[in-house]
């Protein structure tokens, strides 16, 4: 109860120092802003409003660099996403589509892939042929090149089958990395994944350039050897036209050892 006398006799007392007039108020000299005080503690409105602005600001400050923060987080997390590797490789299976095309191509019968001996056999036996040979030497040239021919024909067909037996195979790596590609997490996952598409469809080019070219090599022996086979058949044809020694009667015998 006397505290509660005291406070109120305290608050008419501040009361009473407000409504005295200025020019007799020692309060006067007191800057406006420090009207309050109780004891020693003052409160200062206007510093305690710039305190709170200056709070707002640094709160403010705060929030802007913790976003900024986390944002630099979030570019980083990309850019590692970015970096990231694929982790699906089909070289492997590209390289041994590959091996097995050049393998069957490296077993070309007779007259190989090689221009060294393409040339050293065209010479012998089809664009300078000794037409001075014998029939029978003729023949057998001219089954040398029916052999050449039909080897040919045969290795056209085994890369043919070969081709064909890579499809199932660029058939599956190209559906893995269609799948890759569509769910790589990063800009190098995708390129990556682009690269081993293009890998896969040089690959299937470098498949069909094989088989152009064994096909290619059967219709210039086909060719060759009807070319050869009609001038050695001119030669032929010649030798056969050609007038012999007439007919030269001779003594008849009915039975060996008589006169």
């Amino acid at each position: 109860m006397t505290r509660s006398r005291s406070r109120i006799r305290h608050i008419l007392f501040v009361t009473t120092m407000l409504t005295l007039p200025v020019t007799l108020s020692p309060l006067a000299v007191t800057p406006a802003h420090a009207l309050f005080g109780f004891g020693d503690i003052v409160f200062d409105p206007s510093n305690y409003a710039e305190n709170v602005l200056q709070a707002a600001r640094a709160l403010e400050q705060i929030n802007n660099q913790i976003q900024s923060l986390q944002n630099e987080a979030q570019m980083l997390i990309n850019q590692a996403r970015n970096l990231a590797s694929l982790p699906y490789s089909s070289l492997q299976q590209i390289q041994e589509s590959v091996q097995r095309t050049q393998q069957l191509l490296g077993e070309a019968q007779r007259i190989a892939f090689d221009v060294q001996q393409i040339d050293q056999i065209f010479s012998q036996q089809y664009a300078d042929m000794d037409l001075s040979a014998s029939d029978q030497e003729l023949i057998d040239l001219a089954r040398k090149r029916w052999r050449n021919t039909v080897g040919a024909l045969q290795d056209a067909m085994r890369v043919q089958a070969g081709v064909v037996g890579n499809i199932e195979t660029q058939r599956a790596e190209l559906s893995a990395l269609v799948g890759e590609s569509q769910g790589a997490t990063g800009a190098l996952q995708a390129t990556q994944a682009g690269n081993q598409i293009l890998a896969l469809q040089a690959q299937q080019l470098a498949d069909l350039t094989a088989m152009l070219a064994a096909n290619g090599r059967a219709d210039a022996l086909s060719a060759a050897e009807q070319a050869a086979a009609a001038k050695q058949g001119r030669e032929q044809r010649r030798r056969f036209l050609e007038p012999g020694a007439g007919y030269q009667p001779g003594d008849a015998r009915m039975f060996p050892g008589s006169n």
